[in-house]
């Protein structure tokens, strides 16, 4: 038995908080001593459903400016450093924020004992905490790099937060970004892997059949994300429109781009198909009882809705995009991948709603496993 600490910024609700709570159950259904740690505190925050998980919280910017010199860097990270570089604010609030996790992992190792494996996950977590180095620690990027920005600036930040670090990334799409980064930005990491997401299969079929009292009493399509603009439900609101597709399509989620989406629905004429179901604590029976799922996203460092989708027994769609999803879409699944422009997406959504509906073959989640990824980690 190995003693395994999941580290992320917040447990608020997202697919990258979800994942880490994924990776959390993997580990301790493979029989180790599991932890999951939060860098903040939140509002109805993700919790597993595994009681062997044990769940802690720490408020690491309150414990970092507690100790003055940390409200310092953090002072002049906000009033110096970031005025002159833009999102540079970590810079000032990671030094003591390593320091201190360091202080808190030694409390917590006095009580535990010593941790085999600590995997940070997503770029904010990296920064809260960049001074803090171990060879015990991996880091998972969770998204594609946007290399095509340069310049000193993104070389400084570069080699603080991924220069001689174990990295990880949820796909090949992803590393490949990083292997641009390391020749345009000036570093190298310890060691580089590619280790998908988990997709707890046997969880995510006991929630889809959960009681849901607005679900739509007849089929529909459905999206599950943030509405942001890297979600791109706009494109998704064109192309349904265009594809004259009857079934009403819902879009499970909130954030900035909602008003803006629901100002474009009206204007497409199709308020009366479209259905904004908000942020549920549980997604899968909005995937399960769904005719067709469409991802529209810009990029997807892995595109979890993918496999969830699959796992509920749903019929998938998605745009062609820069990260993950043809590591899932893959074999006879690539017919499922369309090119990102509206008319192509129209085309898509309109045959696949008028097909018949394909069965799920259990062999497409077989890389993503729980047991498989654990086991890679460790």
């Amino acid at each position: 038995m190995m003693r395994t600490l999941v580290v992320v910024r917040s447990l608020k609700m997202g697919g990258m908080e979800r994942v880490a709570v994924n990776l959390a159950d993997a580990f301790a259904d493979a029989g180790h001593d599991s932890h999951l740690l939060s860098l903040r505190s939140c509002q109805k925050p993700l919790k597993s459903d595994n009681p062997d998980v044990k769940l802690h919280q720490f408020e690491l910017r309150w414990w970092s400016r507690l100790t003055l010199i940390g409200f310092l860097f953090e002072q002049f990270g906000r009033f110096i450093l970031n005025p002159l570089i833009k999102r540079s604010l970590f810079l000032g609030r990671g030094v003591m924020g390593g320091v201190v996790f360091r202080a808190w992992l030694w409390a917590f190792e006095r009580s535990h004992g010593r941790v085999d494996r600590i995997v940070f996950r997503g770029i904010g977590t990296f920064e809260l905490v960049w001074t803090f180095r171990d060879e015990r620690a991996r880091y998972v990027l969770e998204n594609i790099l946007h290399v095509r920005q340069e310049g000193w600036a993104r070389r400084l930040f570069a080699r603080c937060l991924y220069h001689r670090r174990h990295l990880v990334t949820v796909s090949r799409g992803v590393a490949e970004s990083v292997r641009e980064g390391m020749a345009r930005w000036h570093f190298t990491p310890a060691s580089l892997r590619v280790i998908p997401n988990p997709c707890p299969v046997d969880a995510i079929r006991q929630q889809m059949t959960r009681h849901e009292p607005d679900l739509p009493t007849g089929p529909y399509i459905v999206n599950v994300a943030r509405l942001v603009p890297a979600k791109d439900q706009a494109l998704l609101l064109r192309a349904y429109a265009r594809s004259g597709v009857s079934l009403p399509l819902v879009l499970v989620g909130d954030g900035q781009e909602r008003q803006r989406l629901e100002a474009l629905v009206s204007e497409l004429g199709i308020a009366e198909r479209v259905v904004f179901a908000g942020q549920r604590d549980n997604p899968y029976p909005w995937m399960h009882h769904a005719r067709l799922f469409v991802l529209s996203s810009r990029f997807e460092g892995m595109g979890i809705v993918l496999f969830e989708a699959l796992a509920c027994g749903t019929p998938v769609l998605s745009v062609d995009c820069p990260g993950g999803i043809r590591e899932i879409l893959k074999g006879e699944l690539e017919d499922a991948i369309v090119p990102h422009d509206v008319d192509a997406l129209a085309s898509g959504i309109r045959h696949a709603v008028e097909g018949e509906k394909p069965e799920l073959r259990e062999h497409w989640l077989d890389d993503f496993r729980p047991e498989t990824v654990a086991r890679a980690f460790l």
